[in-house]
This record gives C-alpha cells, sequence and structure tokens, in this order.
C-alpha cells in the first residue's frame, strides 16, 4: 500500500516494501525568502517567480520518509478577556511542496485543433488617435486631388528594403535595389523571405541592401498594403504570457489575433497601409477562451492565459531535430567521401 513522502520537494507515493536509498530526491534544508528571492537553504538557486520555487528540483537523493513531520507549536496568547462560546477554533494548515512533473509526463495539446479569434477591447486612446488621423486623412485627400499626380520631392520609395526618395525627374532613371519577399521573424533571427540573409540585430536587418533590381515605386495603390517589421518582445507573469506589439495607430477592424492552446496567428493593419503578420507555435500551453487582445494607441498586447501555473523558458517552441536520422546522413556522406579517395 503506498503511502506520501514527506521529504521537502518530493510529495510523491511510495512502497514502503520497496524504497531504496536513492529512491527519494528532496531538499533536506528549508525554504528561504530573502529580498524577494526565493530558494532553499540546502542549495544556491535562487528565483524572483513563486511558481519557479516550488519547481526547483532537489539536491539531495535519499530514502523517501513517510513520517508526518511535528506540526510547529505555537506560543500560548494570554489576553484579559475569556473565550467566548462563538470563538472558532485555530487551525493548522500543511502545505506539500511537490517535485515538479517531467516535461515528457506532460500531455501537450495537439497542434491540429481549430483556431478562435481573440476577444479584442479597444482603448479610448486608440479611437482618439483614429479619429484625429480621419480629419488629417480627409484633409490630405483634398490637398491631393489639387496637386494632381505630381509626385513630391522628399517621397520615399514604397518598395521593401529600399531608402531612396524622390529628388525629381531624374530619381526615375535610378535603379531601385529592394526586397520582393517578406520580412520573417523566426526563433530570434530576422530575415527577408528572398534572400534569407539571417541577423538577430533589428537595426542590421533593417540596413541590409535589397536583393532585386528594379524601378522606383513613389506611389502604392490604396488596396495594397505594405508588410513591415515590428519590434515586440514578451514578459510573463504567474498566470500569463504577455506579448507586446509596438505597431502605432492599429486598425481593429483589419487586425487580428487568433489561435488554440499551443499557437497564436498574429495580423495587424497599422498606420493606414502598413502591415505585420506573425505566427508562434507556443512553449507552453494557453486558454484561448481566457485570453484577450488590447489595442492601444501606441501598441498592441495579447494577454494569454496560461493552462498551468509554470514558468515558460522562452515563448516560441524550438523545432524538434530528428539526431538519429541526422547522424545517419553524416555517416552516408562520410563513406561516400571514403569511395571519392579511394
Amino acid at each position: 500500500m503506498s503511502v506520501l513522502c514527506y521529504n521537502k520537494g518530493c510529495g510523491e507515493r511510495f512502497d514502503p516494501e520497496n524504497n531504496p536509498d536513492d529512491a527519494c530526491t528532496y531538499h533536506p534544508g528549508v525554504p528561504v525568502f530573502h529580498d524577494a528571492l526565493k530558494g532553499w537553504s540546502c542549495c544556491k538557486r535562487r528565483t524572483t517567480d513563486f511558481s519557479d520555487f516550488l519547481s526547483i528540483a532537489g539536491c539531495t537523493k535519499g530514502p523517501h520518509n513517510k513520517e508526518k513531520p511535528p506540526e510547529p507549536v505555537k506560543p500560548e496568547v494570554k489576553t484579559s478577556g475569556e473565550k467566548k462560546d462563538g470563538d472558532m477554533p485555530k487551525t493548522t494548515f500543511e502545505c506539500v511542496i511537490q517535485a515538479p512533473k517531467p516535461l515528457e509526463a506532460i500531455q501537450r495539446p495537439s497542434g491540429d485543433e481549430p483556431v478562435v479569434k481573440l476577444q479584442q477591447k479597444v482603448a479610448a486612446s486608440l479611437k482618439q488617435s483614429l479619429e484625429k488621423l480621419k480629419l488629417s486623412s480627409d484633409n490630405a485627400e483634398e490637398k491631393k486631388d489639387e496637386d494632381g499626380d505630381e509626385i513630391k520631392i522628399g517621397t520615399s520609395c514604397k518598395n521593401g528594403g529600399c531608402t531612396k526618395v524622390f529628388k525629381g525627374p531624374e530619381s526615375n532613371e535610378e535603379v531601385c535595389m529592394y526586397h520582393a519577399g517578406v520580412p520573417i521573424f523566426h526563433e530570434g533571427m530576422k530575415y527577408w523571405s528572398c534572400c534569407k540573409r539571417k541577423t538577430s540585430d533589428f537595426n542590421t536587418f533593417l540596413s541590409q541592401e535589397g536583393c532585386t533590381k528594379g524601378k522606383h515605386l513613389w506611389r502604392k495603390k490604396d488596396s495594397d498594403k505594405k508588410v513591415v517589421p515590428c519590434r515586440f518582445d514578451w514578459h510573463q507573469t504567474g498566470g500569463q504570457v504577455i506579448i507586446s506589439i509596438y505597431a502605432k495607430n492599429s486598425i481593429p477592424e483589419l487586425s487580428y489575433v487568433e489561435g488554440n492552446s499551443t499557437s497564436v496567428h498574429i495580423h495587424v493593419i497599422f498606420e493606414g497601409d502598413k502591415e505585420f503578420e506573425q505566427k508562434i507555435n507556443l512553449w507552453g500551453v494557453i486558454d484561448i477562451s481566457k485570453s484577450t487582445v488590447n489595442m492601444m494607441a501606441a501598441k498592441i498586447e495579447v494577454a494569454m492565459k496560461k493552462a498551468e501555473p509554470m514558468s515558460w523558458a522562452r515563448l516560441d517552441l524550438p523545432a524538434v531535430v530528428n539526431l538519429p536520422q541526422e547522424k545517419e546522413k553524416a555517416k552516408e556522406s562520410d563513406s561516400s567521401d571514403d569511395e571519392c579517395d579511394d
């Protein structure tokens, strides 16, 4: 018959008849909370997150312990008044800190789950900003009708990656070096789909010279959207993961975030004709029904509710590499090289 182990950091059930000397991994010390840091006196690891503290694996091996620790003795409190009939007795609660579950034991939902759109919340600041932009746009349209098809000096080229501006009719004779593809952000790397020169630095990515030759595009059609890179980052709390997209004046009617338990797809239209899109295979599992999109004037926050109160190591889940197959390919390559040498 299994019994509960009372070693700190274990909390598993075990068979007393089968209890070897290395069956339990636990903390022989005591919890230490100091200056917002949490840890155990027996090992050096410290964290500010309580859920992360609960998941710190034990540092000592030994047999399981079925002996329940004695309850702490509370000092007797003397009062001048007598005990009333309605007074409730004080109760002592015991907390058993369990060891973290192995990652393999956590059942990850299938990535083929149907996707749903997250609920949008539009801040008053964004509504006011869009109203001002609408008035400015109406005035600009009137001025454009007056100016006709004339291209103003200083107009920037609309081709992706081109930094040239219109200086006069001679600019139409220049060769435009631009990126015909779209920007891609994946696993911390940034690159254009047309040339795939990868970098982790955002400014280096922006300064990459185009890989395609063509003519400058001084005007875009009203129906066109310009796919642009957009800075975004993320942080987490005990129960949420928040993605911040720094896109100003996003359009709620044309923007959306959809996903399921393990992935999200972000699509944002902002500043009139700019478009940002990002697909993320999440490191952990979320409750999509309790996740929301908060749209503000300067940024968008995607607040995702964690399915379990655990700390995420990163935002996205790295691609799984099949090492045995890679090793087999390497062996085949080596053998073919040997044949060539012969």
